[in-house]
């Protein structure tokens, strides 16, 4: 939700993991993806402790999303600047990865992770349009779809939070949704994005607000799920305008 991170949590991007029950430092062969879990059946090497069903769950839809973006691209047609902008796909979901997880376990986007996001985000849009300019002469609409996108996606969460004074939405989900918007290119599949997540959010957090005047939504992890939804159907989208 909100972008500025405190000591005590920004302490624990630097740190190894470990068990939230016992503190024991985990090992490399514990830290495989999914792989360690089921070995260990779910707890803790040495206290024994259930891990819980989030870190599971949050590895396996890690994997569902690369098997996703490995929709986006042709094997046996991609050429040199195709694989390197999938490549920089990959790490930027990988960065957002992250941000969701962090955003709903402790209601904040690490500012430098943000900046990153974005970063990698303009790097996967200079690719993707130098290797559209080798096969194609330049037109207004590399420029203006992705501004378009940037305002429909990060505008629209910052108008929410200036006019909210971030009541509605915190001060990092606009940041983490132009990062978003860049990479999705098309106002279309912006849009698309934008009212998934939104649907998203209110199917997932209406369960927990039955009965409560007030109710935090943490929008981060539910912006990142639309947006690798949106993307690994991205042909099938746009085949429909």
């Amino acid at each position: 939700m909100q972008y500025r991170s405190s000591h005590k949590n920004a302490a624990k991007l630097s740190k190894r993991s470990f068990c939230p029950h016992c503190k024991a430092k985990l090992s490399w062969y514990d830290n495989i993806p999914i792989v360690s879990w089921l070995l260990l059946r779910g707890k803790c090497r040495k206290c024994h402790h259930k891990i819980g069903l989030a870190e599971i769950l949050s590895e396996v839809l890690f994997a569902l999303a690369f098997l996703g973006l490995g929709t986006t691209v042709d094997v046996l047609d991609t050429p040199i600047l195709g694989w390197a902008s999938f490549i920089v796909l990959i790490i930027f979901a990988l960065i957002i990865g992250f941000l969701a997880i962090y955003d709903g376990l402790y209601g904040e986007l690490p500012t430098k992770f943000l900046v990153i996001a974005i970063v990698v985000a303009f790097v996967y849009l200079i690719l993707k349009e130098v290797a559209f300019l080798t096969l194609h002469p330049f037109c207004p609409e590399l420029i203006s779809k992705p501004l378009l996108s940037v305002l429909i996606f990060g505008g629209l969460y910052l108008i929410l939070y200036l006019i909210s004074k971030g009541k509605w939405v915190g001060d990092g989900d606009w940041l983490l949704a132009t990062a978003l918007a860049i990479v999705l290119f098309e106002p279309w599949l912006t849009l698309v994005a934008l009212c998934l997540a939104n649907v998203l959010a209110c199917l997932v957090m209406a369960p927990f607000m039955r009965g409560k005047k007030s109710h935090q939504i943490y929008f981060g992890p539910f912006m990142v799920i639309a947006f690798i939804i949106t993307i690994s159907l991205s042909q099938f989208l746009l085949n429909m305008i």
